[in-house]
């Protein structure tokens, strides 16, 4: 009796396990949005599952936040390099060159972009996981650490570090 229970209880464990990632692997998807690449191939950001994402919206590359933004992610650059990120710059009102040694690929319609993020206005910044999720949306410059933590809590990077640690 003892032994049927406890593989009941099992069974019932790895089912509740497999619906909670059966849920966790699309929870927020993040809006999407095209651009042309350097080919002038026109791509979408699905065509990016896989790598993380960081969408920076501002009024334009002058921005003081946009400016902070950006010196937060050369703190840590080297490790989001690693990390394969890919970071993308939204204007809404001017355009003009990013100063910075981060590629960034700037969306043609940032006013799109901020439409379908919902930024009415000013400064926003938006962590895309692997997975495709919408991990994190915010109005303030978000410190370098703090992308990296979410980046590694996103569900599919979890995911893999316990296929990895098997």
């Amino acid at each position: 009796m003892m032994k049927k229970l406890r593989v009941f209880s099992c069974l019932l464990g790895l089912l509740a396990a497999s619906l909670v990632s059966a849920e966790a692997r699309v929870v927020r998807p993040a809006p999407d949005f095209s651009w042309v690449d350097f080919t002038g191939k026109a791509r979408d950001l699905k065509s990016l599952r896989g790598q993380s994402v960081v969408v920076i919206i501002a009024p334009s590359p002058k921005d003081w936040t946009f400016r902070s933004q950006v010196g937060q992610l050369q703190k840590a650059y080297q490790r989001f390099a690693a990390a394969k990120l890919v970071c993308f710059a939204a204007f809404t009102s001017e355009g003009g060159v990013i100063k910075s040694n981060i590629p960034f690929v700037t969306a043609p319609d940032g006013p799109r972009v901020a439409f379908v993020y919902e930024i009415t206005k000013g400064f926003a910044i938006a962590i895309i996981g692997p997975d495709g999720n919408l991990d994190y949306l915010s109005p303030k410059v978000v410190p370098a650490q703090r992308i990296l933590d979410i980046m590694n809590a996103n569900f599919q990077v979890q995911e893999n570090f316990r296929r990895d640690n098997l």
